[in-house]
């Protein structure tokens, strides 16, 4: 029921009220108006909307109790995606959504409880860039300048929930490894590719070159430690231009130097390979957002400079050389040069125009304003979360959190920023 319209909403929502008991009403009437559990779960399992799941808290006690049972908020969580809330730069600037966005209260929301400041990591918190936001949590890293060598080197890495201000600190890449690269790249693992029980739970891939192969190291949260993950030979000489990665149906996928193959990781059999990319890929200064099309499907907008937006459908999903057909041609207007894309969510794409965010969804070429504003951003990344609300959960586990020790915390950032 995730597209359910206003009025479907309206009336499960109104159905949930309407069975419950009223407060004043003697015991013995409220008695004789129950609902079986299985049918409270059936209906509020159907409601698309975390406001209208508020709403049916509301009513009674008894339905309070129900939707703040924990297992039935892991099923909602994993049946409806959260909302999107807006983008968060590299260096940590929220940008949430504004009205008429359907998410925007939400996001004003969160930008009220949220700490985008990172203020609560290690001291100085100025120094955490951003790697990757996914499921709620945010990938960070700080680096140290070495005269030696004349370039940035990675210090360390964390992932933490900037809504409850929670952090866990990653152990080092073991030095045998990390030593012996100059280029690499980590991103978060999708939570839905996940066994795992616990909503805290996650996967951080860290991939490099080592000699003539590719190989990527996977952090588990639950064992705390890195582990060898899989390797890949053939393409190596492009791996300093990858793009960005992108997911889609449980892979990530990059587009390599030479554009004409994609390079593709499926986190749950945790192996490489790669497919042919589309003609439309080897143009010049071309943006490419991976999406899911539906029933399996691949998609891929391309979107030349100056040019219109291409929507190509890769119709064969098995193997390495699928068919991939123009789907649709997309008129942006005639300012395409200041469109890039700034990444892709299931079945949407995110674009940002002279700082200005949209999105774009896949089924009806609807481009949707996320929210404006007069400068552009430095690498945004899409923030996508439950506000905060009985549906809203850590997604980090730690012993850090709000109190004595985000206060000393906060203090040692102002003392370093000051003599910076």
């Amino acid at each position: 029921m995730a597209g359910a319209t206003a009025d479907e909403r309206e009336i499960l929502v109104d159905l949930a009220v309407r069975q419950s008991p009223p407060l004043l009403h003697r015991p013995q009437e409220m008695a004789s108006l129950p609902l079986p559990e299985e049918l409270l779960t059936g209906i509020f399992l159907r409601l698309p909307d975390p406001a209208d799941l508020a709403r049916a808290s509301a009513a009674c006690v008894s339905f309070r109790r129900h939707i703040a049972d924990r297992s039935f908020l892991r099923q909602y969580r994993k049946l409806h995606a959260p909302p999107l809330l807006g983008f968060i730069e590299v260096k940590g600037e929220f940008h949430r959504a504004s009205p008429p966005y359907p998410s925007a209260s939400a996001a004003s929301a969160v930008a009220l409880a949220a700490d985008f400041t990172f203020s609560f990591l290690p001291a100085p918190a100025c120094q955490w860039l951003v790697l990757d936001i996914r499921d709620g949590r945010v990938l960070l890293y700080r680096s140290y300048f070495e005269i030696a060598d004349t370039a940035f080197k990675l210090k360390e890495m964390l992932v933490c929930d900037p809504l409850h201000r929670q952090y866990l600190l990653l152990p080092p890449i073991p030095d045998e490894v990390f030593t012996s690269v100059e280029k690499w790249h980590t991103f978060l693992v999708h939570q839905s590719d996940l066994e795992a029980a616990e909503e805290t739970a996650f996967r951080v891939i860290w991939m490099a070159c080592l000699g003539d192969k590719l190989v990527a190291f996977v952090f588990s949260s639950t064992t705390g430690q890195w582990q060898a993950g899989p390797s890949h030979s053939g393409w190596i000489e492009s791996f300093g231009a990858l793009s960005r990665s992108q997911y889609a149906y449980g892979c990530f996928y990059w587009v390599t130097d030479c554009r004409e193959k994609l390079l593709l990781l499926d986190t749950r059999r945790m192996v490489f390979s790669t497919i042919d990319a589309p003609p439309e890929t080897k143009l010049d200064d071309v943006n490419v957002a991976i999406v899911e099309a539906g029933e399996g499907r691949l998609g891929m907008f391309v979107l030349p400079c100056g040019s219109d937006l291409s929507y190509i459908i890769r119709r064969n999903n098995v193997g390495s050389s699928g068919q991939w057909q123009l789907e649709k041609t997309i008129s942006l207007g005639y300012d395409t040069y200041w469109y890039c894309f700034v990444g892709s969510m299931r079945g949407h794409l995110f674009l940002e125009h002279m700082g200005d965010f949209f999105l774009l969804d896949v089924k009806t070429f609807k481009l949707e304003t996320v929210s404006a504003s007069e400068h552009t951003f430095l690498w945004p990344r899409a923030y996508s979360n439950f506000p905060p609300s009985l549906l809203s959960s850590p997604t980090v586990a730690s012993g850090v959190e709000k109190g004595a020790e985000k206060e000393t915390l906060e203090q040692e950032c102002t003392a370093s920023s000051s003599t910076q």
